[in-house]
């Protein structure tokens, strides 16, 4: 008892650790914030306080005639069903996809396979633009959902792939070898035993998938149709070659970033406790 008091007691040892902390926290965290605070700002305020010299932070009166403005001058309502159409289907094929292929690259204990996959993870998405433009082009798919669709798994496969694989090697492979001695098949041994304890990373894979094919811009512009664009289009069509009007543009990009924003808050528990599990490792 006098040990677990002892531990607990505030040491200017401890009092200097908490500080330390509390201050790394802020430095890292704060800048964003304060970008996130002032991107508000500017989409409540109207154009002459934008742009008023010394910067007004808080609108007096505040206006919503940016939003409005977003919505009248982009069909934003089609964009947003774009978004839900080939991020949802981005993430739930390569859920399909990623799921088994991480296991099979876990349980095969493929180190080449999964270095593979980590270069598919960190090649820019850029990089596959060209490509498969021209395929698209041959094929008659350009400015197609389809095609968005097919370009965003190049995000969410290697995503779901590599967190999943993590997850795999994390679970004893003892519950599945008793599983096949009772008589399962791989593929039972798969379903009933790894892909329930690997949901946590399920979950973390569907999401950071998610919010990277969400974000995405440039697929969007390129192989996108008027009728086609995914909502970061939105933001792109608010620019002017005459001025930046600064409150529309921050309205819509924070209308953009809503939807993931709402996610990552309500699943904010199961994300830190899905990367956490994921980063331990057998001893």
């Amino acid at each position: 008892m006098s040990a677990i008091v002892g531990s607990n007691r505030l040491t200017p040892r401890n009092i200097l650790a908490k500080a330390g902390f509390a201050l790394s926290v802020f430095v890292l965290v704060s800048p964003a914030v304060l970008v996130f605070l002032w991107m508000l700002s500017l989409s409540f305020k109207n154009e002459v306080d934008n742009t008023a010299w010394p910067p007004v932070f808080i609108p007096s009166p505040p206006t919503l005639a940016n939003y409005v403005d977003v919505f009248a001058r982009n069909n934003f309502l089609l964009y947003l069903w774009n978004s839900i159409l080939v991020t949802g289907g981005a993430v739930l094929i390569g859920l399909l996809v990623g799921v088994p292929a991480g296991y099979g690259i876990a349980r095969s204990k493929s180190a080449k396979f999964a270095i593979l996959i980590l270069i598919a993870r960190m090649t820019p998405a850029l990089s596959y633009l060209i490509p498969l433009f021209m395929a698209f082009q041959w094929l008659g798919l350009v400015g197609t959902i389809p095609a968005l669709m097919i370009t965003h798994l190049v995000i969410t496969i290697p995503i779901i792939v590599w967190i999943m694989i993590g997850y795999f090697e994390n679970i004893p492979t003892e519950l599945e070898d008793a599983a096949l001695v009772d008589g399962c098949s791989t593929w039972q041994s798969f379903r009933y035993i790894a892909f329930p304890l690997a949901k946590p990373g399920l979950v973390v894979g569907g999401i950071l998938a998610f919010i990277f094919s969400w974000n995405n811009f440039i697929f969007s512009v390129v192989l996108g149709g008027k009728q086609t664009r995914t909502l970061p289009a939105a933001v792109y069509n608010v620019l002017t070659f005459e001025q930046i009007s600064w409150g529309p543009l921050a309205a819509a990009a924070l209308l953009v970033t809503l939807p993931v924003l709402l996610l990552t808050v309500m699943a904010q528990r199961q994300i830190v406790a899905g990367l956490s599990a994921g980063g331990l490792k057998d001893g």
